[in-house]
Formats: structure tokens, sequence, C-alpha cells
């Protein structure tokens, strides 16, 4: 299964993105991925969690009736089933590697890679799918990109598509997936994948990846971290009736349950606060590098992701980093007209475009 972009000719003309936040579908008819269709599937809270670790799909049911929903939105009379998925990046472990050399056959190289991943991976490197791609070969050193997945976890999502009548030909990360979408004659650019979960910043030059940082900021960690249990109004107004049954005063109960709805909405305001922090830090650390490396301070940064280009930005210039503008990494020219709604916002779309594009 290929895990990395490579020629179009071995990619379908579908692809779908599955993140926690909802799935988004999209169909472009040739090379230049001018996308002509675009759907999205919703998800409730807590039914797809990404990680290294199978069980990232915590509600089959709910999240193969969105892969179903947006690719039958996208599929067109008489398309084939075949879909390139695009999977979260918590889901995956990109890195860069550099070698002295390299055998030339990808059946002679992949071992050699394999084994420099046994002590980079926070996983069984013989348990994973593994793929990489040369970035660029000079004498004495050739420098790699290298992808590995847990296959029990690339099986869940594989699994989401072909449950839903599709096909998966293809598996990229969400943040490379973006990354194809861009020109390789373009200038470095700065590329920045933020959710509500987790942010990946990307520096790349003529096609050639120079930084792939990805920091997991799920908010249950936050909470988890304040010692606050959160439960819902139901759940609390039956334990208040059994303490009232036993002499609990009523208006005590009342105003401990407004308490814990306080202390809830300031656990979300809290999760909400330290997500911006953690971005405004990977923002911030990813420039720094872009100017150490090119010697040039960045100007743009390209939004990728479904936290969507305008929150980034006010995010960024409330948290004091200026000098970074930011805008969508997906524009207007790259959609036809009516291809997709204001309930599919441009954020959403880097990853799928990128899959399509050759």
């Amino acid at each position: 299964m290929e895990i990395l972009p490579t020629s179009l000719g071995t990619r379908p003309r579908l692809a779908v993105e599955v993140r926690a936040e909802g799935v988004v579908a999209a169909r472009a008819e040739d090379a230049t991925a001018l996308l002509t269709a675009v759907t999205r599937g919703e998800l409730a809270d807590g039914a797809l969690a990404p990680g290294l670790k199978a069980g990232n799909v915590l509600d089959r049911a709910a999240v193969v009736a969105a892969v179903r929903k947006a690719l039958d939105g996208v599929v067109g009379p008489a398309r084939g089933r075949d879909v390139t998925v695009v999977i979260p990046d918590a889901a995956v472990r990109v890195l860069l590697l550099e070698f002295d050399e390299l055998p030339s056959k990808a059946v002679e190289a992949l071992p050699v890679v394999r084994f420099r991943l046994k002590k980079l991976l926070p996983f069984d490197v013989d348990e994973a799918v593994v793929s990489y791609q040369v970035m660029a070969s000079a004498k004495g050193s050739v420098q790699v990109v290298a992808v590995a997945v847990p296959k029990g976890v690339l099986d869940e999502y594989e699994g989401l598509v072909t449950a839903a009548g599709y096909l998966p030909g293809a598996v990229l990360p969400s943040t490379l997936a973006a990354l194809a979408g861009l020109d390789e004659a373009e200038a470095a650019a700065l590329v920045v994948n933020a959710g509500p979960n987790g942010v990946t910043t990307a520096i790349v030059k003529g096609g050639i990846l120079l930084l792939h940082r990805s920091v997991d900021m799920a908010g249950e960690t936050v909470v988890e971290a304040a010692g606050v249990s959160l439960v819902d109004r139901e759940s609390s107004a039956q334990e208040w009736a059994r303490q009232e049954a036993v002499g609990y005063d009523r208006f005590e109960a009342e105003a401990a349950m407004q308490t814990q709805v306080l202390e809830k909405a300031e656990m979300r305001e809290m999760a909400a606060t330290a997500a911006a922090r953690e971005v405004t830090q990977a923002v911030s650390v990813a420039a720094a590098y872009f100017e150490d490396t090119l010697q040039v301070s960045p100007e743009v940064a390209l939004s990728a992701g479904t936290l969507g280009a305008e929150t980034l930005g006010t995010i960024l210039q409330e948290s004091g980093l200026e000098g970074l503008r930011v805008r969508e990494m997906v524009d207007a020219g790259m959609l036809e007209a009516g291809a997709v709604t204001a309930r599919v916002p441009r954020g959403w779309l880097a990853g799928v475009r990128g899959a399509l594009k050759n």
C-alpha cells in the first residue's frame, strides 16, 4: 500500500480525508486537480480518536456512514470505486533521514530504511507498513522522507473505505498529501495543518521537504491534568435526585449542578487557550527553523487544516506573532464553480486536493 505521494498514474481520481473533525471527499478529472465535486460527512465528537495504537475508530458505524455519504456525493456517474485515503498525521510517523548511500532498488533500500527506523519509532517497525521517498541525492549523502504506520491502524482506515463500498487505492498522511498540491517551482513554503486535536508544521522548497513536525494537543489531556470529572446534566440530575432522597438539600444540589456547568465551560476555555498556545508555539518554532535554514524570514503561512486561515491568523495575531500573513492553501481557482458549498470550508480541502494532483 502506497503511503507516500507518487505519480498520478498510480492514484485514483477520488480522494477522501478522514479526520476526528469529520470526513471530506473530492473528485478531480485530470492531473491539474481542479476539484469538480466536494462533499463532507459529519462526525460526532469522540467517533474517531487518531493515534498510533489500534482503536482509532470508536464508532465504526458512524464513521463508515460519514465516509459513504462523502464519497457517494462526489463519485459521479459511471465512475470507478478506487479511492486515495488521507489519514490523520497523528496515526503515522514521518521522519527525515540521511544516509551516506542507499541502494537504488526499492526492494534493497527498504530494509535499510526499516533498520534505521527501529530505534526511532514508538512502535515495532516489524509490525508497521513503511514507505520512503528520496528527497535529494549527492555524493556521500542521500536524504529520505520515511513514513511508517502500524499495520493495525492502517487496516482500520482502509476498512472504513471498504465497508463504505469503495476500494482504497493509496493511503497518504494528511500533511504530506497537502504538500503534494504545491507547485515544485514555487518558493519555499511554510504550511500549517491545524485542527482542534493537533497541529503539524512543514517546510518545503522545490519539492524538497525540510521540516515536518507534529504536535498532539488533544483536549482531554488538558482536562485530565486539571483533575476535573466532567459529567452531563442528565447524569448529574440523577445523582442529585438520589442524594435528595437521603436528605440532600435541593438548593445545595442546584448550586452544585450550576458549579459543575461553570467548571465544564471553564475547562473548555482552558483547553482552547492551551490549544492556541500549542499552535502558536508550533508555528514559532517552524518560522525560526525556516529563517535559520533558508536565511530569510517567512512572510506567509499556508493554512491546510480544519482550523482555517482566518482563525489561525487571529490566534497568531493575538499571541503576538507578527509579520506572518496567513492564507488558505486551497484558493478559489482550484475549485470548479459550484463544486463546493459553504458547508465545506476551503481549509478542509488541502489534503484531498493534494492527493488528486500530479
